[in-house]
């Protein structure tokens, strides 16, 4: 019993670690973006310092729900479940705390940042959102299998983020520690995060998806 209990905090710790590494990325964005009101070089800056997070996590092998449920096809027993889920909680704990802390500390930067950011979000629609959670799902799932697959290559998480981050995409990790420095919690806020993580999964699943269609092979008399 006490092994299980172990079991099971450990893969919370490393979910929460992940998301606080994602919270970091998260913060020096939300910084970037107040200093240029959402435009400029600096918000360019931000967009290619985020990444450093999905790196950092990549090398210490940390469980981020966006870098994993991609796998989820071909790995999928009760401990890879296991640990999705509960790295997803840790995930939610970490950007939940270090957001409403980056928020008190830093009201007039992070905290207006995300005051402005946060609105645009719930604006564009659940639609519109689910759409561009898909295409980040998609962007994540390929930094992270480029990373695994390629001797440890930075290129997919050092490209990739960027991309997705100017091409106005969502990712439900990064959006909740923004709502949570927003400081806002409504039922809109938290659909919209579901939303997010729904959009996010899928689009990670379609590259392995397809890849599961493979001709079958011909019998030979």
């Amino acid at each position: 019993m006490k092994n299980k209990v172990l079991d099971i905090l450990q893969k919370i710790a490393n979910g929460f670690l992940a998301g606080m590494l994602i919270s970091i990325g998260g913060a020096v964005f939300l910084a970037c973006y107040a200093k240029g009101n959402g435009t400029g070089l600096d918000f360019y800056i931000g967009s290619f310092l985020f990444p450093i997070a999905l790196l950092c996590i990549c090398m210490k092998g940390y469980s981020l729900y966006t870098g994993k449920i991609g796998y989820v096809l071909s790995n999928h027993k009760k401990e890879d479940i296991s640990v999705l889920l509960l790295g997803l909680l840790g995930n939610v704990l970490a950007t939940t705390a270090f957001g409403y802390l980056c928020g008190w500390v830093f009201p007039n930067t992070m905290k207006a940042a995300a005051d402005t950011l946060c609105p645009a979000k719930l604006d564009q629609g659940y639609l519109f959102a689910l759409l561009r959670a898909f295409l980040c799902g998609i962007l994540v799932y390929l930094a992270v299998d480029i990373y695994k697959n390629n001797n440890k290559s930075p290129l997919g998480v050092l490209i990739g983020i960027p991309v997705f981050i100017l091409s106005g995409y969502e990712h439900s990790i990064a959006d909740m520690f923004y709502f949570a420095v927003y400081g806002v919690a409504t039922w809109e806020s938290f659909g919209y995060i579901w939303m997010i993580i729904i959009g996010n999964s899928l689009g990670a699943l379609i590259i392995p998806a397809l890849l599961l269609i493979k001709p079958k092979k011909e019998e030979s008399n």
